[in-house]
C-alpha cells in the first residue's frame, strides 16, 4: 500500500506530478523526504504569517514615539534616560560595551588637544592659565553667508601666527613635545577603535571625521569579544565584566592606566587651559567630563557608571527602535521609541516612520547659538534646528501627532553665558536684549513657538520643556510629564475617554 502523500487524486496538477509507476525505492524515499521538508516550510510560513497578524493586531494599541532633531542635539542621551527609567536591566546588560566608546572619546579628545597644540608650535606664552568653567563644543571652520536670523560668524581661531600676541618658548615646546611622545602609542589606537566601532562604515553628508555605528552595536561588541555569533537580540545578551576580554580593549585599558598621569598633566597644562579660555581650542562637550575623571576611567577594572554612559558620545547610523512597557492608571501600553540619526545625510530615513507615529519629541540644543554644522559650515545650528522644526510642523503626515519640544543643553547655555559669550555677536535679531539666561531661553522659545503657530492648522498644543538630558533626576521628571500628556492623547484617539 502506497504511503499517503501531499498529492491529491482529485487535483489534475498533482495527478500530472504523480510519481512514475516505475519509481524505485530510493527515488520514493527521496521524494517523501522532499515532501516532508516542503510541508514543514509551508507550516513555518503559515506560523510566521499568523504571528505577524497577531503582532499587528496587538500593536494597534501601541504608542510610537519618534525622537527627532539635528545631530548632537541630545536625542540618544534622552533615549538612554527612557531606557534607564523603563528598562534599566537592559542598560546594565550593555554597560560593559560602553567602555569601548568611552575609551574612544578619551583618546579622540587627547588627539585633538595635541594636534591643536601642534598648530601653535606646542607652546604659547602669555595665555591665561587660570581655571575655566566651560569647555565649548566643536565648531566648524569658517562659514559662508549667515542666515537672516544669524550674524556673520566671527572666526574662532587665528589664521596666521604672525598676528598672535603670544610668544613661543623653548621650554614650553619641550614640555608638550615630551607629553606628545609619551602619549603617541595611545593616540595611535584611535584608528583601531574607530574601525572596531564603525566596522569601516562611512556615511556621506555626515560631517568630517565622524565615526558612525550601526544599531545594535552594543551586542555585537560583546559577542565579538566572546567569539560568539549573534543569536539573540541585543537586549537579551547576558554579559558580565568577568568574561568580557576583548584583546584590543584590554590593551588600551593598560595603556590608559600607564598614561593617566601624562593625560592629567596635559589636561592641566597652562597652555591647554589658556587656549580653551581664549577660545583658541574647542573640544566636544563631553571631553571635559571624561578628562576630568581620567583617574577613575583609566583605573584597572574600570566599568562605566550610568553617568559615564549618559555622557558617552557615538553617532548611530540609521534608526534604532527601543520597546518599553509603560504603565499608567493601571493600563500597560508598549511604547516603541525610535531614535533617528540627525545628520543631514540621514534625515531621509525619518519619513517611513511618520505614517503611524503617535508622538514626537523634537530636541533642539539652545546652547548651540555660537556653533555651525559640521556638514555645512555656512549654517548656524540654531537656524538648522528652526528649519528642521518647520519641516516637521508643516509635514501633512504629522499634522495630528502629539508634539513635544525639548529646548536642550540649558546647562551648557548657562556655562557659556557665565564665560562671557554674547548672544548678539552671533544672532543679530537678539539686538540689545539683556544677555542673561531667562531672557535668552524665552527668546529662543518664542522663535520655535512662532514656527509652530505658522504651521498649526489643527490647533495642536505644543508642549515645551527646558532640559539638560544628562541630568537624570530632572529629565526623568520631565519624561513623566511627557508620558502623561502623550497617554492622554493616546486614550482620546482610542476613544477610551
Amino acid at each position: 500500500m502506497r504511503t499517503p502523500s501531499i498529492y491529491s487524486q482529485d487535483d489534475p496538477l498533482t495527478e500530472a506530478l504523480k510519481p512514475s509507476e516505475n519509481e524505485t525505492e530510493e527515488q520514493r524515499r527521496v521524494r517523501l523526504q522532499q515532501e516532508t521538508e516542503a510541508r514543514l516550510v509551508s507550516e513555518r510560513i503559515d506560523e510566521d504569517l499568523r504571528q505577524e497578524r497577531e503582532r499587528m493586531r496587538k500593536s494597534r494599541g501601541d504608542v510610537k514615539l519618534l525622537l527627532l532633531g539635528q545631530a548632537e542635539s541630545g536625542k540618544s542621551t534622552l533615549q538612554k534616560q527612557f531606557q534607564l527609567m523603563y528598562k534599566p536591566h537592559s542598560l546594565d546588560q550593555e554597560r560593559v560595551s560602553w567602555r569601548t566608546v568611552i575609551y574612544f572619546n578619551v583618546i579622540r579628545s587627547i588627539k585633538h588637544i595635541l594636534s591643536t597644540l601642534e598648530s601653535w608650535d606646542d607652546y604659547i606664552e602669555g595665555v591665561d592659565a587660570g581655571p575655566t568653567k566651560y569647555v565649548p563644543a566643536v565648531s566648524s571652520p569658517s562659514p559662508g553667508p549667515s542666515s537672516p536670523m544669524m550674524s556673520p560668524r566671527t572666526p574662532n581661531g587665528i589664521s596666521s601666527r604672525s598676528n598672535s600676541p603670544f610668544t613661543s618658548t623653548a621650554a614650553g615646546k619641550s614640555s608638550v613635545a615630551s607629553l606628545r611622545r609619551r602619549l603617541s602609542p595611545l593616540v595611535a589606537a584611535d584608528t583601531q577603535l574607530a574601525d572596531k566601532l564603525s566596522g569601516g562604515v562611512a556615511v556621506s553628508g555626515s560631517g568630517k571625521g565622524n565615526v558612525f555605528v550601526r544599531t545594535g552595536w552594543q551586542a555585537r561588541t560583546i559577542e565579538n569579544a566572546l567569539g560568539r555569533r549573534r543569536q539573540r537580540p541585543s537586549v537579551d545578551v547576558e554579559k558580565t565584566e568577568e568574561n568580557f576580554h576583548d584583546p584590543l580593549i584590554e590593551e588600551i585599558a593598560r595603556m590608559l592606566e600607564a598614561s593617566k598621569d601624562d593625560i592629567r598633566e596635559l589636561w592641566a597644562h597652562p597652555t591647554v587651559k589658556g587656549l580653551i579660555a581664549k577660545r583658541r581650542m574647542k573640544l566636544d562637550e563631553w571631553a571635559e567630563f571624561f578628562l576630568r575623571h581620567i583617574p577613575r576611567i583609566a583605573s584597572a577594572g574600570y566599568i562605566p557608571t550610568t553617568d559615564d554612559i549618559l555622557h558617552a558620545r557615538i553617532q548611530t547610523m540609521g534608526v534604532s527602535e527601543h520597546v518599553f512597557d509603560v504603565t499608567i492608571h493601571g493600563k500597560s501600553v508598549s511604547w516603541h521609541l525610535f531614535d533617528v540619526g540627525g545628520a543631514r545625510g540621514q534625515r531621509h530615513s525619518w519619513v517611513p516612520y511618520f505614517d503611524d507615529a503617535n508622538a514626537i519629541i523634537f530636541v533642539a540644543p539652545i546652547s548651540a547659538f555660537d556653533q555651525y554644522l559640521e556638514e555645512d559650515p555656512r549654517t548656524n545650528r540654531i537656524d538648522d534646528s528652526l528649519q528642521l522644526f518647520t519641516q516637521i510642523c508643516s509635514n501633512p503626515l504629522l499634522k495630528s501627532v502629539h508634539l513635544v519640544l525639548f529646548l536642550n543643553k540649558t546647562d551648557l547655555l548657562r556655562a557659556k553665558l557665565d564665560s562671557g559669550l554674547k548672544v548678539k555677536k552671533y544672532i543679530t535679531s537678539f539686538g540689545d536684549r539683556v544677555n542673561d539666561y531667562e531672557t535668552i531661553v524665552q527668546y529662543f522659545r518664542a522663535h520655535f513657538l512662532q514656527v509652530h503657530r505658522k504651521n498649526n492648522e489643527n490647533r495642536r498644543v505644543l508642549y515645551t520643556h527646558f532640559t539638560s538630558v544628562v541630568d537624570t533626576k530632572a529629565t526623568q521628571r520631565i519624561i513623566g510629564n511627557v508620558r502623561d500628556s502623550i497617554f492622554r492623547g493616546y486614550l482620546q484617539s482610542a476613544a477610551l475617554v
